[in-house]
């Protein structure tokens, strides 16, 4: 079609991938006063997503180079399109075409340590490469994403403008900043999407402790979510939450809820947040939780099989009803600032590590809006840093431990409540264990480096002298003296 041809058109940003994505990014874009170029694999998408959107005049390319003839420079160029080999693929493609100066965004959910070498790589040949998080989903990337740039600080400033103007805005300003350094962007996401796991999670079980232990059907409980998103609990989820309580199936005329297979999805970036916190040595037991959560749903056919086997009768909360849903309530909010201590705290030992000295306020800032994450919460968790950047773990801080304290009672009585009733609540138990193992003077590992040092002469700190250096013991020895 002649009318994607970009010959002698300037475009101020370029997009390649037009996916859903990608398209509605390049909308975004549009909106805020850019001339947007547009490039894909499939020269068919350029032509029927130019026809259209005629009006908005974007200059549709078919090839690489003639993409990038089409950009003024330095030239801003975000691709939305798969992670992994893609991307490295279209970089060496790009490269032949790019003039230093030049900035490339990767828009996808990248593994961090890939930014890192696709940004030194790119830095060589001054071409500038930031990996973004980009958070929303599809409504968000058109009206208003939260967006995570990782790269070089001076280069940022070239792109600023653009992302400020696209990003989703709230009373603390728009919904991005500048995160770091390479593969900050990129980490940033990664450990949003396991608070994301996490949350989830503890949303499913609070239904799950409501359905089973009260049996309480979806009319109802749309309202009880409903009622809990005008409080501390508001947030996207919880609002998405309430909405999805009231659809109803066409087919069958039930819950529409109650049609869905329980057999949850993931897409990777959770397990990554798990094998980086063990990495890190960062404990996330919620978000591992969560994780495990997903996988054992996906086991559908051996889970049935097991009912049949190891399967007991369902019984019903014999107490005050009113009263356990007030529990439900405080254990989840309770157990939501666990999911995002673990996820802060993990952020900022990437930042030690890597040296990007990412701003958690900001992080929190960034989230409040357009955002899967957004929540109410976020505020409270900027204030936190604001009293002190330095905090090291939100539970530390007074107004978090407020909550959590206040919360504990209910806490541990939904917690119990579940355990009593057989109904899974492993991302709750998870966060009141974390809450009780970090706030614990003595633990129970000096039992455990023990049996290391017998069996594997491991060695120990002693307990009443631990600057005194590393000890073994024969603990053989010992044992024999005390026959």
């Amino acid at each position: 079609m002649s009318s994607t041809s970009g010959a002698g058109q300037t475009a101020q940003f370029g997009i390649i991938g037009l996916g859903v994505m990608g398209q509605n990014l390049a909308l975004n874009i549009h909106d805020h006063g850019e001339r947007v170029a547009v490039w894909n694999l499939e020269p068919e998408w350029v032509d029927k997503f130019v026809a259209e959107n005629a009006a908005a005049n974007f200059v549709g390319t078919k090839t690489l180079e003639e993409f990038t003839q089409a950009l003024s420079k330095p030239r801003r160029i975000l691709m939305m399109i798969k992670a992994g080999d893609p991307v490295d693929q279209m970089l060496d493609k790009l490269a032949p075409y790019l003039s230093p100066g030049d900035i490339v965004i990767d828009g996808g959910n990248s593994w961090f340590k890939d930014t890192q070498r696709r940004e030194a790589s790119t830095k060589a040949k001054q071409i500038n490469f930031f990996g973004m998080g980009v958070s929303g989903g599809e409504e968000g990337a058109r009206f208003g994403p939260a967006l995570m740039p990782g790269g070089a600080r001076d280069a940022y400033e070239h792109v600023k403008p653009v992302l400020e103007a696209i990003a989703a805005k709230t009373d603390s300003g728009p919904c991005v900043t500048y995160v770091g350094p390479d593969g900050a962007g990129h980490f940033v996401k990664m450990v949003h999407n396991g608070i994301e796991y996490g949350d989830m999670q503890l949303i499913a079980e609070a239904y799950d402790i409501l359905r089973k232990g009260l049996g309480l059907e979806a009319a109802e409980l749309a309202n009880i979510f409903a009622e809990w998103n005008r409080g501390t609990l508001e947030s996207y989820l919880i609002e998405i939450t309430s909405q999805i309580f009231t659809a109803t199936d066409p087919e069958t005329g039930k819950a529409l809820v109650d049609m869905v297979l329980d057999k949850a999805g993931q897409k990777g970036t959770g397990k990554w947040t798990a094998q980086v916190a063990l990495d890190l040595a960062v404990p996330i037991p919620t978000i591992a939780a969560a994780i495990d959560a997903r996988v054992l749903s996906s086991m559908k056919d051996e889970r049935v099989n097991a009912s049949k086997v190891l399967g007991r009768a369902a019984q019903r909360y014999a107490g005050n009803k009113a009263d356990l849903i007030a529990a439900v309530h405080d254990s989840l909010h309770a157990a939501k600032i666990c999911s995002y201590a673990q996820g802060m705290s993990l952020i900022r030992a990437g930042s030690d590590e890597y040296h990007w000295n990412v701003n958690l306020k900001e992080m929190a800032r960034i989230w409040k809006g357009g955002c899967i994450i957004r929540a109410r919460l976020l505020d409270s968790i900027m204030q936190a840093f604001d009293r002190n950047p330095a905090l090291p773990n939100l539970l530390l801080d007074a107004q978090f431990a407020k909550w959590v304290t206040d919360a504990e009672e209910n806490w541990r009585r939904a917690v119990r409540t579940a355990i009593e009733l057989g109904i899974p609540a492993p991302a709750m138990s998870a966060s009141l264990a974390y809450y009780d193992s970090y706030r614990a003077a003595n633990l129970p590992q000096n039992l455990t480096q023990g049996q290391r040092d017998f069996f594997g002469a491991h060695t120990y700190q002693r307990a009443d002298r631990p600057e005194a250096g590393f000890v073994h013991t024969h603990w053989l020895e010992l044992v024999k003296k005390g026959r």
